[in-house]
């Protein structure tokens, strides 16, 4: 199968799936997310909030990913769905989220067919595509072949 273009994820959404025994997002729920999803798509984009370091397991690890510019950070007390709809929008992008963006479908309603919600089991990461998702991937895929 063909890489998909681009996907955007709620990073701070996907460390909070899976928790820490004691209650803490995991930073390697996003290593396991871009691991997966890069397989998958040419380009992996990743936005978090900027409370997340404060919270996350593994504050040094998430710093290396921020440092790299592999996970980007919102501005401080500044939503991070804005930047991942927009950002989404922007480049015709799939979204990675559990997150319905509700408040936001007045602006950006594509929201409902191309969010991609996801499960975290036993170190897995499980995605659900509607076939709402598929169908608008499989007419992407068609008009890139007909260019």
């Amino acid at each position: 199968m063909a890489p998909r273009g681009t996907i955007v994820v709620d990073g701070s959404n996907v460390a909070c799936e899976e928790q820490t025994d004691d209650g803490k997002p995991r930073v390697e729920n996003i290593e396991l997310a871009l691991d997966v999803l890069r397989r998958q798509y040419e380009h992996v984009i990743v936005i978090i909030d900027a409370a997340l370091h404060h919270n996350i397991d593994k504050p040094r690890e998430l710093r290396r990913l921020l440092d790299d510019q592999v996970v980007r950070q919102a501005p401080a007390e500044t939503p991070a769905d804005y930047f991942i709809l927009e950002m989404a929008d922007a480049l015709d992008a799939d979204v990675l989220s559990n997150d319905r963006f509700r408040q936001y479908h007045r602006r950006w309603p594509w929201i409902e067919h191309r969010r991609i919600p996801f499960m975290i089991i036993d170190g897995r990461l499980i995605i659900y595509r509607p076939a709402q998702v598929e169908s608008r991937l499989s007419q992407k895929e068609g008009r890139e072949a007909h260019s």
